[in-house]
């Protein structure tokens, strides 16, 4: 059987890219070498280029020459955290060019990197949700109508990922100099009410027809919130699986299948969540999951009794099966 040639496409020039490298490696590392022939895809910004050629693919076509060959690319695995991927910009350009790729498309990627247009679109759903504001740039900030919101509250970019930008705010005086902080990575900024809670989050994928829902995962930070370096750099305790009750974890997995399924999701998904009371609150929808060593999702597939091999073979056949 001819093995497919998996385009691990990561990078980007965005603040995630070191994350997205990581990430692309562990795929690497794990694809099934008897199936595949994985290339590891950098995207500077304007040219895709394999990794141990340094050749450029071919815009027109999604080839490169490898050894006097040209290599077709069958499927692309999108590991790029952010934009151009996390956004689905780079998914309407695979689409024109006729290459299959992995996880959502274009709009369902648009729709979730949208904090605030997601939680938009969610609330016809009966999904419960912290109160949120939408700041766009060149906006004068009304100070008042947001403290109203109560405090603290926390002030972060509104398409933007791992969290950087974010900062939780205490006061009327750190309103202004946090939005400041969020817009040097993007151009609104989503303000939304604390919730105070346990945090939590919960991996989603498709194996064949089937939905899984894999154990969950808590989330305690050593840090004020989940910053980035409570998520990257060992400054937070993940619990998997979390230490909830039965009634709990059958809650909180459903609402995961649920957001999945109004969505429209494809591939690795990750929800994550506030839990206050008996109440799991949505926070955001992660399209393209951290996938390093360190990261959430591989952790709840170990604990779920699968190989990393295992779940990527799913995420491949969901679109090449």
């Amino acid at each position: 059987m001819k093995k497919l040639n998996i385009a691990i496409i990561t990078g980007g020039i965005v603040a995630e890219r070191g994350i997205s490298l990581k990430s692309a490696k562990m795929v690497y590392k794990h694809l099934n070498r008897r199936k595949y022939k994985p290339y590891l895809i950098d995207f500077d910004g304007e040219n895709f280029i394999e990794q141990s050629s340094k050749k450029k693919l071919n815009k027109n076509d999604f080839t490169f020459i490898k050894d006097k060959q040209k290599i077709k690319i069958d499927l692309a695995f999108l590991m790029l955290h952010g934009s151009p991927a996390e956004d689905g910009r780079l998914q309407g350009f695979l689409d024109v060019m006729g290459v299959p790729y992995t996880g959502c498309d274009h709009f369902v990627s648009s729709l979730t990197f949208d904090k605030q247009s997601c939680k938009i679109f969610l609330k016809d759903f009966d999904i419960p949700m912290a109160d949120s504001k939408l700041v766009l740039k060149g906006e004068k900030l009304n100070i008042n109508a947001i403290a109203k919101m109560g405090f603290p509250l926390f002030v972060k970019p509104n398409k933007n990922g791992s969290s950087y930008g974010v900062t939780k705010v205490e006061n009327k005086k750190g309103i202004q100099p946090a939005v400041e902080k969020a817009f040097q990575f993007d151009n609104e900024v989503i303000i939304e009410a604390f919730l105070k809670g346990r945090e939590f989050s919960n991996g989603v994928f498709r194996k064949g027809d089937k939905i899984v829902v894999l154990p969950i995962t808590e989330i305690i930070s050593k840090n004020d919130f989940f910053d980035y370096k409570a998520k990257y750099e060992n400054e937070s305790e993940e619990v998997t699986p979390a230490k909830l009750s039965k009634k709990d974890t059958t809650s909180c997995q459903a609402r995961s299948k649920k957001l999945y399924q109004i969505l429209g999701c494809k591939g690795l998904v990750r929800f994550d969540y506030i839990k206050m009371s008996n109440t799991f609150y949505f926070l955001e929808a992660n399209t393209i999951p951290g996938f390093s060593e360190q990261s959430i999702f591989p952790q709840q597939a170990i604990a779920a009794g699968m190989t990393i091999k295992e779940l990527l073979d799913a995420v491949v056949e969901e679109r090449m099966g």
